[in-house]
């Protein structure tokens, strides 16, 4: 989409602000409840139906309650995937909350959602094939699932969001990059407002892959599911419309590594430039949210923020792994907290993500 004549797109070096978020979290579905969660401290992984869920997992991180026919209703969610409901659910909780306004000009609201896809809907899909009568005799209505950015569609059809539609995937640092990936959409004129985030979905085939994996010789953790989204516009846009500006993002570095010991020297580069590049002070720091991982990863994140201020706050340990949503939950932490403590206008928070697969993630914002 290219920028019309009037500049009606924002332009690079403008200011890009979050003005909206919604979260659906083992906490269950709304801000509110994801608010009290943190607040609390309580712990929302619980055990699991065996009957229900035949996992290699005693507790898991779930939507509590979850139904996508009863959320989302009847039509169109006959073969909706977990992850595709998960996803609709909360791009229409952030629309309802705060995008009428966006109606007004749908071609120019789009959607940047960072997802793993659904490996439960890969696995069915080719055991359905591999064990039919015929190969060819599958359930078509059941192959859009396996395309990794069917809840990104999805989403964009259910709620008229016509403007750009990208899937990302990172693991662990999905959501930081695709909040970068709309930045840059915003400000290259493709767009006047982006909702972007991520979502997982928990299944027996993930649970059972994950089981399986490498975790460094430590004791697998229990997953998570969920999504969480932010509405991403141009400070000015946002304040003529009546949105409050909640957060300024200052910027994303992101960086790789192949050893698990240089994870943290990848990620304290990334938080040194990224400081820099918005010129603050590791002291002006007043809240950290990481990743968490547990072992070896995580003390190597831990060794990376070491110069770092300000209260650190974790998520992981509440709502269990919840891979691609897992910065997903960690910005919306931030934006929680600052609802709790007023003393956070105008300071700054940093997210941090390292994956297992080698990628390291920050992002900073300035909480208004």
């Amino acid at each position: 989409m290219a920028a019309t004549a009037d500049q009606r797109f924002p332009e690079p070096g403008l200011e890009l602000v979050v003005s909206g978020w919604a979260v659906s979290s083992p906490f269950g579905l709304g801000r509110a409840g994801f608010a009290e969660g943190l607040r609390s401290g309580r712990r929302a992984v619980a055990p699991v139906d065996p009957a229900l869920w035949p996992v290699p997992y005693a507790e898991a991180g779930l939507i509590p309650g979850f139904d996508i026919r009863e959320v989302l209703g009847r039509k169109g969610t006959r073969s909706m995937d977990r992850v595709t409901g998960i996803a609709v659910a909360t791009v229409g909780m952030l629309l309802a909350d705060y995008g009428r306004s966006l109606a007004a000009d749908p071609e120019a609201t789009g959607l940047v959602l960072g997802t793993s896809g659904s490996v439960q809907s890969i696995m069915d899909f080719t055991r359905d094939a591999l064990t039919g009568e015929k190969p060819y005799l599958v359930d078509p209505a059941a192959f859009p699932n396996t395309v990794m950015n069917c809840p990104t569609g999805q989403s964009a059809i259910r709620h008229c969001l016509k403007g750009p539609n990208v899937t990302v995937s990172g693991g662990a640092a999905t959501a930081l990059l695709a909040l970068q990936y709309a930045a840059r959409l915003l400000r290259g004129g493709h767009a006047t407002a982006l909702l972007a985030g991520a979502a997982e979905e928990f299944s027996v085939q993930r649970a059972r892959l994950e089981r399986a994996a490498e975790h460094g010789g430590d004791e697998p953790e229990p997953l998570g599911e969920g999504a969480a989204l932010f509405l991403l516009e141009q400070g000015a846009a946002a304040r003529a419309a009546g949105r409050e500006v909640l957060a300024t993002v200052l910027g994303s570095r992101f960086r790789a590594f192949q050893d698990p010991d240089r994870a943290g020297a990848a990620l304290e580069r990334c938080v040194v430039d990224l400081l820099a590049g918005a010129g603050v002070l590791a002291d002006d720091v007043a809240l950290v949210v990481p990743g968490g991982s547990p072992g070896l990863l995580g003390k190597q994140e831990d060794a990376a923020l070491a110069g770092v201020a300000g209260v650190r706050r974790f998520v992981r340990p509440l709502l269990g792994d919840a891979t691609a949503a897992s910065a997903a939950f960690q910005l919306a932490a931030v934006l929680a907290e600052r609802e709790d403590r007023p003393e956070l206008a105008d300071r700054l928070a940093l997210v941090t993500a390292v994956d297992r697969d080698g990628t390291v993630g920050a992002t900073l914002l300035r909480l208004n």
